[in-house]
């Protein structure tokens, strides 16, 4: 059903007018939502430090987690020091908790876990994100580390928050469907709503008006159980089954195949699954080695085979969509 709904957002199907009177009312509910906001009958709150938020239009994986990594280090770069918060989808904890290197991933949430790998930035997590900063400026403070800016992965729709920078990731490829709002199309919102952004970045595709194109270049392929790096010819050698549990697999699978690694089989999971050993090594036979996303690898490391290896990919983005986040981030600081 998932693959029918997607596909159809994507190229049309008569069905899909059935669902056209819950756009409509979806598109009252959040319409009125966004006016109690905006008129304070609704409370939002500011924190003591700007907010940057990275978010999308659309549902499914657009690629904000690199987005986010990139901003930190830039960030970073400019003597800042940057707290980051995340709701953290398919993590097991129910509170806000800070997350560190040693925080497994099964409690947090793949990509806070991947995103603190990548930045060793500081970082909470919780439903409630305005509580989760909170917990994020204190425990800075208590550690004589005050944060001077805060990135939340996702939270563009997430009001209850204000926020000084929005970046808004675009996939390229899939970009907004048919235009239609849940659930009769992707769009969690309006194409509008990308106005005032302070920057619109395209993920893969050619770039509109106004879009930075960003481009995911894949990093050293290395084992999952001990992260070390695997030649990437070494791995060209092998029958590779391929999976990920991402919001959009075909991606990844398109960078496998750019790369000149060809398997003989490919498994797209639901974004933020989980696993354990016994589930993926029926994935493969002893003549196998298994190939994935660092997302999801960030959540097998402890019960990995030696034969298991991921691809890392890093954002790369122009120098124009570097000095409009260093232009904004003069403003609000």
């Amino acid at each position: 059903m998932k693959g029918f709904i997607e596909n159809a957002w994507q190229h049309g199907h008569i069905l899909m007018w059935l669902l056209w009177p819950l756009k409509i009312l979806y598109a009252l509910v959040t319409a009125i939502r966004r006016t109690l906001y905006r008129l304070r009958l609704k409370p939002s709150y500011a924190l003591d430090v700007p907010v940057v938020i990275v978010g999308n239009l659309t549902v499914g994986g657009n690629g904000k987690t690199p987005v986010v990594v990139w901003l930190a280090k830039l960030f970073s770069q400019q003597g800042l020091t940057v707290g980051i918060i995340s709701r953290g989808y398919g993590g097991e904890n129910q509170a806000q908790m800070l997350v560190d290197p040693q925080t497994p991933a099964t409690l947090c949430g793949d990509e806070p876990k991947l995103i603190v790998n990548h930045t060793g930035c500081m970082m909470a997590v919780g439903r409630d994100r305005v509580a989760a900063a909170k917990l994020l400026i204190q425990s800075a403070k208590e550690q004589g580390q005050p944060i001077d800016i805060i990135v939340s992965d996702d939270g563009l729709q997430h009001y209850r928050l204000r926020r000084q920078m929005e970046v808004i990731v675009i996939d390229g490829h899939r970009r907004f469907g048919n235009h239609h709002l849940l659930p009769m199309g992707p769009m969690r919102e309006g194409k509008w709503r990308s106005d005032g952004a302070t920057l619109i970045i395209n993920n893969g595709g050619a770039s509109a008006f106004n879009e930075e194109l960003m481009t995911l270049v894949p990093n050293e392929l290395r084992y999952v159980a001990t992260n070390q790096v695997v030649e990437t010819s070494l791995v060209q050698q092998q029958a590779l089954v391929a999976m990920a549990g991402i919001g959009y697999p075909q991606r990844f699978f398109d960078t496998l195949a750019k790369l000149g690694i060809n398997t003989e089989k490919e498994i797209a999971f639901s974004d933020h699954q989980s696993f354990d050993q016994q589930m993926l090594s029926r994935l493969t036979s002893e003549q196998q080695w298994l190939i994935m996303t660092e997302k999801d690898a960030v959540k097998c490391q402890h019960f990995a085979h030696s034969t298991w290896v991921y691809v890392p990919v890093d954002a790369e983005l122009s120098l124009t969509a570097k000095q409009k986040i260093l232009d904004r981030l003069k403003e609000i600081l």
